[in-house]
């Protein structure tokens, strides 16, 4: 399969000729990658099972790893779900457009192939133009996971979809780099109480706040992921997700103490032979003298550590390293997104000093 790749001319205001092509492959079935303010997404109709299937078989993802279904307005949602409780009420009010996925009982129209075989529908509405602009010309809702290979870093770049997607899929819509970098917040409002399936933008604090009462995680979140026999209730809940090809280790503790475990163990490596990164802060670069060190932000600034996380982790992958050790984050606000990748990315691999 030929992978044609089109550059918006102006992300921010679509030119609607642009994207007929894409949308017109989408309607009819086909694959399509593009943009959000998240992460690139691969497209397909999300009312097509066949369509979901060629998602999966793209990706390598597992089969019951559920969709989420992308709108554009939110009379898109009504034909997707039986039901809109409350919370979802509030939540759709303060955060949509945006970053945040809300999980529904789905309706007869959506197919069990979207889902992974639930019986709910995962539903986002993204802020990106481009993105809004694509689905309405497509007339349909988008399932639309990271457009990566399963298990990858997801991609932030056109580029980094080309790596993994380049003769798998019919196009690609380049719009540039992303703007926040890690995949949007679910959220399950199918249940009695409210819950977090996964981290993203639209932290724990400004959910609780929205809702007036404090939002819990998933214990997932937590402890680890799912067990083999569990169905998952969220992308990213059960199988390895946003690894680099590298032994990933992450290092936690106070500053001092992480920064003198982390040159111990590079310097060992590196004696031994191997290629080693490490991912550090611009507070702490200049502490690393050996090794491929690469900062990944500003602890000052969260958002930078969101926004450069994957591409740091797809660089290691060019460079070719074999392992990479990691500084911890905060788990509050935006920095728990932030480590749920890292975490899972490392495959729970944690070292605590």
């Amino acid at each position: 399969m030929n992978t044609k790749r089109i550059v918006l001319k102006d992300r921010e205001n679509p030119d609607s000729e642009q994207l007929k092509e894409p949308a017109k492959i989408l309607r009819e079935g086909g694959l399509v990658a593009f943009p959000t303010e998240t992460v690139y997404g691969l497209g397909a109709n999300a009312l097509n099972e066949e369509a979901a299937k060629k998602i999966y078989e793209a990706k390598g993802r597992p089969s019951d790893n559920p969709l989420i279904a992308h709108i554009a307005d939110f009379d898109d949602l009504l034909p997707l779900v039986t039901e809109v409780p409350e919370a979802g009420k509030k939540l759709m009010e303060a955060f949509w457009p945006g970053p945040l996925t809300l999980i529904f009982p789905k309706s007869s129209l959506v197919p069990y192939g979207t889902t992974g075989g639930l019986d709910t529908v995962a539903v986002r509405m993204p802020a990106d133009p481009a993105a809004s602009a694509l689905i309405r010309l497509a007339g349909v809702p988008i399932a639309a996971p990271s457009a990566n290979t399963s298990g990858r870093p997801s991609p932030t770049t056109a580029d980094h979809v080309w790596q993994d997607m380049n003769g798998k899929i019919q196009m690609i819509v380049d719009g540039g780099a992303v703007g926040i970098g890690v995949e949007s917040t679910i959220i399950d409002v199918s249940g009695v109480e409210p819950m977090i399936l996964r981290p993203g933008a639209v932290t724990q604090e400004m959910a609780s706040a929205v809702l007036g009462k404090e939002i819990c995680l998933d214990p997932a979140i937590i402890s680890g992921p799912l067990k083999a026999d569990v169905r998952p209730k969220a992308p990213g809940m059960k199988y390895k997700h946003y690894a680099p090809k590298a032994d990933l280790t992450l290092v936690e503790g106070n500053t001092e103490a992480v920064v003198s475990a982390i040159n111990k163990m590079t310097e060992e490596k590196l004696e031994a032979g191997y290629r080693v990164g490490v991912i550090c802060t611009d507070e702490t670069s200049d502490l690393y003298p050996g090794g491929i060190i690469r900062s990944i932000g500003s602890r000052l600034k969260e958002e930078s550590v969101a926004h450069n996380l994957y591409a740091v982790l797809r660089e290691f992958d060019d460079l070719d390293a074999d392992y990479i050790f990691s500084e911890s984050f905060s788990r509050s606000h935006l920095g728990q997104a932030i480590m749920n990748r890292l975490t899972k990315a490392a495959g729970y691999h944690i070292i605590k000093v």
